[in-house]
């Protein structure tokens, strides 16, 4: 429990990181594309995760965390027409959470705050944040290499890459290795 805080601020910053080299691969014009009416683009994928982490984290301990300005059903409608305005929103979202998470000590952890009027301890709130956005990140990669095809570059171990890849990991120092040093 003791490192908790700390160890979900570095999961989330590694789903933050691999959202935005999602983005970064993926020509702008497209960020607006989705592969069929009922699947969210990238854009949409932005505008929720961003709006859920506002909605979630802003006066949690003391308000809801569906805040009655929030209105879900639009993120998933066009609602900034440029990226510009899409990474500000997604970075506005993220300040939120990170604030929030900033503001917590370990004793925080048992507190009992509320999402849609069902209670949650603090800490439950985070792992339902942490299995929600790593969720919406997914697809965006997911996204990202059906936009790109063979174009793609690997996030994480390219395919048919493990054995080299292990090879030169474990030649390594033993060391503690970060998170990200082994997605």
């Amino acid at each position: 429990m003791k490192d908790f805080l700390s160890s979900s601020k570095k999961i989330f910053k590694l789903y933050r990181q691999l959202g935005e080299k999602t983005l970064e691969r993926v020509p702008e014009e497209m960020w607006f594309w989705s592969p069929n009416e009922e699947s969210n683009s990238l854009a949409l994928l932005i505008q929720h995760i961003a709006g859920n982490m506002k909605s979630r984290w802003t006066d949690f301990l003391t308000k809801d965390g569906e805040k009655e300005w929030r209105k879900r059903d639009r993120e998933f409608e066009v609602e900034f027409s440029s990226t510009t305005e899409l990474m500000a929103y997604w970075n506005e979202g993220w300040k939120c959470l990170e604030e929030a998470l900033d503001g917590l000590s370990e004793k925080d952890l048992d507190r009992v705050i509320y999402i849609r009027g069902e209670g949650h301890t603090v800490l439950e709130a985070i792992q339902r944040q942490l299995a929600h956005i790593p969720s919406h990140v997914g697809q965006m990669v997911y996204i990202g290499k059906i936009i790109l095809g063979k174009d793609w570059e690997s996030l994480s171990i390219p395919k048919g890459k493990s054995e080299e890849f292990n090879k030169e990991f474990f030649s390594k120092e033993k060391a503690k290795k970060n998170i990200s040093d082994h997605e």
